[in-house]
C-alpha cells in the first residue's frame, strides 16, 4: 500500500514528487465530445488557482462550509482539492441542486450550469461561483445572473501556487455528510477496495457526490488515476475501458462490469 498521508495538501505534494507528469484525472463527455486529461502537475495548478480564488478573492477560510454542486466532470475533483487545501468543510451536492444541501447554510457555493438558476438567488448573501462546464473550462456564452461569479473568467488570473494562511490538519473537517475529517477521509481512501495501488479506475458518478467520492479520493490516495465518463452507453463504456487501460470499475458503473 502507498504510504498513508492524512491531509490533502501533503498527499498532493507526495504525488507531485512521485510522478508529476502522469495522468491523474481523465474526463469524457459523450454529449459534447470533450476529452480532458489532467496530469498531477496540471491538476495541482488548477487546485491552486481555484483555492486562491476562493480564499483570496472571496475570503473563505478553514472551517467554512462550501457546497460543491457539480456533476460528473473533471472540475469536481479540482474544486474538492481546492476546498481541502484551504480547510473547508465540503457539502457534496453532486449536481443535484439545492435539495441535496437543504439542511446546510453554506458560506459559498460552486455549481455547474444545470443548477445555476437554483443557486443564483443566494448570490446576494454568499459567493456563488458557477462553471459553464464547457471544454477547457471556458466562460459562459451568455451573461450569468447578477452577483454570480463566472468561474471560467475568474480562475484564469489566479496564481499557479497557493499556500493557506492556516494549513489544515488531519483533525479538520473535510466532508459534512458523511462526516469525515481529513485524516478519516484519506485513511478510508488509502484502505479502500475500488482499485489496487497505482490502478486506473473508471467511474460515472460525480466525485462531488457521497456515493462517488471514492472515485477520486481512492485513486489519489493509492497513487492511481481515474477516468470519469458522462453520458456514455454501455458499449461506449466498455470501449473506453479498453482504450484507457482501466483496471477497475466503480461499483456504480455496473453496466460495464
Amino acid at each position: 500500500m502507498v504510504g498513508l498521508v492524512t491531509t490533502f495538501s501533503d498527499l498532493l505534494a507526495r504525488e507531485l514528487g512521485r510522478g508529476p507528469g502522469r495522468p491523474l484525472v481523465t474526463f469524457y463527455d459523450e454529449d459534447s465530445g470533450e476529452r480532458t486529461e489532467l496530469s498531477v502537475t496540471t491538476y495541482a495548478n488548477w487546485v491552486a488557482k481555484t483555492a486562491s480564488l476562493l480564499a483570496e478573492e472571496h475570503d473563505l477560510e478553514a472551517g467554512d462550509t462550501l457546497v460543491v454542486d457539480l456533476p460528473t466532470h473533471w472540475l469536481a475533483p479540482v474544486v474538492l482539492g481546492a476546498a481541502w487545501t484551504i480547510g473547508l468543510r465540503v457539502v457534496l451536492a453532486g449536481g443535484e441542486g439545492p435539495d441535496a444541501a437543504a439542511d446546510v447554510e453554506p458560506d459559498a457555493v460552486v455549481c455547474g450550469a444545470p443548477t445555476l438558476g437554483a443557486w443564483s438567488p443566494l448570490a446576494d448573501r454568499v459567493p456563488v461561483l458557477a462553471s459553464a462546464l464547457l471544454p477547457l473550462g471556458v466562460r459562459f456564452r451568455e451573461q450569468v445572473p447578477a452577483g454570480v461569479v463566472d468561474l471560467g473568467v475568474a480562475v484564469w488570473s489566479q496564481p499557479d501556487a497557493f499556500t493557506p494562511w492556516q494549513p489544515p490538519t488531519d483533525a479538520d473537517d473535510a466532508v459534512v455528510d458523511p462526516p469525515l475529517t481529513q485524516g478519516e477521509l484519506w485513511g478510508a481512501a488509502a484502505g479502500g477496495s475500488l482499485l489496487t495501488d497505482g490502478g486506473r479506475l473508471l467511474a460515472e458518478l460525480s466525485p462531488a457526490s457521497p456515493p462517488g467520492l471514492g472515485s477520486f479520493t481512492e485513486p489519489l490516495a493509492r497513487g492511481g488515476s481515474v477516468v470519469l465518463v458522462s453520458g456514455a452507453t454501455a458499449e461506449r463504456l466498455a470501449a473506453l475501458a479498453g482504450e484507457e487501460r482501466v483496471d477497475a470499475w466503480h461499483p456504480a458503473s455496473v453496466r460495464g462490469a
